[in-house]
């Protein structure tokens, strides 16, 4: 039988939300790659209208932590981040390799099939306390310094680690104060 993935939503709880490159490969491993996400999922959060309490995005995978959007579950953001993001890159490399005057856009025999961006599935912690939400926070921060690509989660620009030290924000800061936009 199958182990089926249980998602738990409507009970307030912040998502501590993990979600993989295609196989693991660092298909974020550029930093244009990476503002690329960070634009996008500023734009999702806008759209969805969910409070974003943290992030970081690494070569071949990220971590969100998110509230519930006004409209529509975590799953739904999910979605749509991830076939934004993958729209996007897949158009960049296709732009990257494409040379003048040639019809094909992949350097591929024309049958082949464009390789998934993200894994299908992502993986969804429920946060229901103020020590589970620092825990997830300082994991998030500290996973660049863990994997040896800084020496301190302030050297790796796209996390919200600079926005809770009072450094530098980035392109997509945080906001831990959200309330649901009230229509009108």
């Amino acid at each position: 039988m199958k182990n089926r993935l249980e998602r738990r939503y409507g009970m307030g709880h912040l998502h501590f939300i993990t979600c993989s490159c295609y196989r693991r490969k660092p298909l974020l491993g550029t930093e244009r790659a990476r503002n690329l996400f960070l634009t996008i999922l500023d734009q999702v959060r806008d759209r969805w209208d969910f409070g974003l309490q943290g992030y970081v995005v690494m070569p071949e995978h990220i971590h969100v932590m998110i509230t519930e959007p006004r409209v529509g579950i975590p799953t739904t953001v999910m979605q749509v981040l991830k076939q934004r993001v993958s729209r996007a890159m897949h158009g960049r490399r296709r732009r990257k390799r494409a040379a003048p005057g040639q019809g094909r856009l992949w350097d591929e025999a024309p049958s082949a099939k464009r390789q998934p961006f993200w894994q299908r599935r992502f993986y969804d912690f429920n946060v229901w306390s103020w020590k589970k939400k620092n825990e997830k926070l300082n994991y998030m921060h500290f996973n660049p310094v863990k994997r040896g690509l800084v020496k301190h989660p302030k050297d790796w620009v796209w996390s919200s680690f600079g926005f809770y030290s009072g450094g530098k924000a980035h392109s997509c800061p945080p906001n831990p104060d959200w309330k649901p936009k009230v229509k009108g």
